[in-house]
């Protein structure tokens, strides 16, 4: 284990992500025998695509996840070998996704959330995040141990990473509604971990569906209720439409980040840039990670929006969530050229 402070410490979901390449629209019927292309097979959800993501940005990053004691878990601890620290659960089977995207169409994933499910709060060592800026925590949802208590677990953590100096970050993901997750009422395991959350970044869906079980998509007045639970600043991921910012007024009390009152209460909006558009997984935790490092480098609330949505498209342009992340310097060099956005 390292002894470096870490900038931020990324922990929650980890996977393995088979991504085969796919060149039309799939239509599979029992029986049928579907010829695909090469699959970049990679690690995957918000531990290692969010991590990656922040030290292509130049950000010093430690990353948390669990892994069992099988095949796919050794091949995630050779594929990230520094600043990690796996639990391993000998006895259990580490998650994996097949990521389905077609051209032309959103991503749907084939997932098993193996030895996630067992995930605790408490497994995560304070010790860790003392001296980080940043702790980010990803997809709950996906996450057993952490969303059958209510929350109370993360709440705690959370609490404590606070208390210690460390600004706190959330990510959502989207269940599958039929599930054990889907069933959860997530509103009141909102109220219980917001108020101890800096950040909150979830999609639009992700937002919508935690707070209404419905497709309500005034995601300012979903992102507002937020705020009014107690968390300090909202950022809602919109796909291609770009990105929403909103705050409350207690952005100045937020530890270590040393916000200025530019941050308080806000409601911007950012479009989406063009790219070339290969695939989209991973795209959101690139977002998140192109705003956490806007943040850490004291960037206004305009640009740190803006290298969010640039970091975010940068990724689209490889099938898997990683590969296609740009360095910043590539990154600032789009932008001083007039990056085109989408209409």
């Amino acid at each position: 284990m390292s002894t470096q402070r870490p900038d931020v410490v990324v922990a929650g979901h980890f996977c393995i992500d088979i991504v085969p390449t796919l060149t039309s629209p799939l239509d599979i019927q029992p029986g049928d025998l579907v010829e695909v292309g090469p699959a970049a097979v990679s690690t995957g959800g918000a531990v290692a695509n969010v991590g990656h993501a922040l030290r292509q940005l130049g950000a010093r990053v430690r990353q948390i996840g669990k892994v069992g004691g099988d095949a796919l878990g050794r091949l995630a601890r050779s594929l990230i070998t520094d600043s990690s620290d796996f639990i391993v659960a000998d006895s259990e089977q580490t998650s994996y996704s097949i990521v389905l995207s077609p051209p032309g169409q959103d991503r749907a994933f084939l997932h098993f959330p193996g030895c996630n499910a067992t995930f605790r709060a408490d497994e995560v060592p304070l010790e860790i995040l003392k001296g980080a800026k940043v702790f980010h925590f990803g997809y709950p949802p996906l996450m057993r141990a952490i969303y059958e208590d209510g929350g109370i677990g993360l709440a705690r953590l959370f609490e404590a990473a606070r208390k210690q100096g460390t600004a706190v970050s959330l990510d959502m993901s989207l269940p599958d509604a039929h599930s054990e997750a889907g069933k959860v009422d997530w509103r009141a395991f909102l109220e219980e971990v917001l108020p101890h959350v800096d950040f909150f970044l979830p999609s639009g869906e992700e937002l919508a569906f935690s707070l209404s079980f419905a497709k309500n998509t005034d995601y300012s007045a979903l992102a507002r209720e937020c705020l009014d639970m107690g968390c300090r600043i909202v950022g809602v991921k919109l796909g291609k439409r770009g990105m929403i910012l909103l705050s409350s007024e207690r952005t100045a009390e937020i530890p270590c980040l040393k916000l200025d009152s530019s941050w308080a209460d806000l409601d911007l909006r950012h479009a989406c840039f063009k790219a070339n558009v290969i695939g989209t997984t991973g795209s959101g935790d690139a977002t998140i990670a192109g705003l956490l490092f806007g943040i850490l480098r004291r960037d206004d609330p305009a640009n740190a929006l803006e290298l969010a949505c640039a970091v975010g498209a940068t990724c689209c342009e490889a099938a898997d969530a990683q590969t296609g992340v740009a360095a910043l310097s590539e990154i600032e060099r789009r932008l001083k050229a007039g990056w085109p956005k989408n209409p």
